[in-house]
């Protein structure tokens, strides 16, 4: 008696031979496209690379044999023979963030644009997930890597940057190397939001951001403290909140400052990114309403709310289209030293900046 067959062999049996099945119609090559056109390969490859040099009949009639046999390009074959991906990386913080994603949807169209894709990730401020990420980026071959980065230490792609693999940092500057970079004029952005509410008779002017370890963060608390100085006005270390990292421990802070006594309690906030912002929101919807904001980013429907929010405005689209562009232009042969680019930020004043001082 032949022995019983169990299920799973059966079905590895049955899956292995239709594996076999579907494998004996191979896919069609360039040369069956070449063979079936009547002309040589080379001119097949000219055609499906878009290359110059075919005469428009004989181009139409590589594309007619295309068309017939449902040949599709190899390009991952092709990324493999050329040692290139056609891809670029991006590692940001947070996709879900409106910045971040305004910063990936600009790349991914200036990606499009040259016939790469766009492949993304999210390292949450963790530096190993970042170190992670970025690694396994680089070993698919990606053409070139734009970073937002969590780490302090950035030495770990020096191997890389010698070899010429374009690599540009976006939002906070690379440590231990030097490559191309992209940053907000961080300092400037803080220093004019906090101008903007003591030239509106605010003395007692609160700080709600991150921990200062961040480069941003750390960045717009020393314009924040430089606007104080600017006024003859003293920083006041209950009046600074520096560790709200989300809309949830911003809004904690704030409800703290606002508890305060009377003659202790802060006239106006600067809230150091969006989501500050947003926190700070929620918790001034239950105060008397005479407490002056003014936050770093613009975000949306800032400007729908009842008392509309002012901010430090800038533009993450053209922080990513300038990133990609540095990109490409080495990719393209640029070998300058590395580049920094700083955007400019400017206070947008729409109404929650402008309540005068009690």
């Amino acid at each position: 008696m032949p022995p019983i067959a169990h299920d799973n062999v059966v079905t590895a049996l049955v899956s292995g031979s239709r594996r076999r099945s579907e494998e004996s119609v191979a896919r069609p090559t360039m040369r069956d496209v070449a063979s079936t056109a009547g002309v040589s390969l080379k001119t097949v490859s000219r055609v499906v690379n878009s290359e110059i040099g075919v005469r428009p009949a004989t181009a139409a009639r590589v594309e007619a044999a295309i068309a017939q046999l449902g040949f599709a390009r190899n390009d991952v074959a092709r990324s493999l023979r050329h040692g290139r991906a056609n891809a670029l990386g991006l590692v940001i913080e947070d996709v879900a963030n409106p910045f971040y994603s305004a910063i990936a949807r600009t790349v991914e169209d200036a990606a499009h644009a040259r016939s790469h894709i766009l492949i993304t990730g999210s390292c949450e401020e963790d530096a190993e997930r970042e170190r992670e990420l970025v690694l396994r980026l680089l070993r698919r071959s990606v053409d070139a890597l734009l970073i937002v980065p969590a780490g302090d230490d950035h030495r770990y792609l020096q191997p890389e940057l010698d070899d010429g693999i374009p690599i540009v940092f976006l939002d906070r500057p690379p440590h231990g190397v030097e490559t191309d970079t992209v940053l907000l004029d961080n300092v400037g952005g803080a220093r004019a939001a906090v101008a903007h509410l003591v030239a509106h008779g605010h003395e007692r002017i609160a700080y709600v951001g991150d921990p200062p370890p961040l480069y941003t963060a750390a960045q717009r608390l020393a314009g924040y403290c430089a606007a104080l100085r600017d006024a003859g006005l003293p920083a006041v270390e209950e009046l600074v909140s520096a560790g709200p990292h989300d809309a949830a421990s911003a809004e904690r802070a704030v409800r703290d400052l606002l508890a305060l006594p009377a003659e202790r309690r802060p006239t106006a906030i600067f809230t150091a990114n969006n989501r500050n912002t947003v926190g700070a929101l929620r918790a001034l919807r239950d105060s008397d309403g005479t407490v002056a904001l003014v936050g770093f980013d613009d975000f949306e429907l800032a400007d729908m709310l009842p008392v509309p929010v002012t901010v430090v405005r800038h533009e993450p689209a053209e922080m990513g289209r300038i990133a990609v562009e540095m990109a490409y232009l080495r990719l393209d042969g640029d070998d300058r030293a590395p580049q920094r680019r700083t955007i400019a930020c400017e206070v947008v004043a729409r109404g929650s900046g402008e309540l005068p001082a009690p």
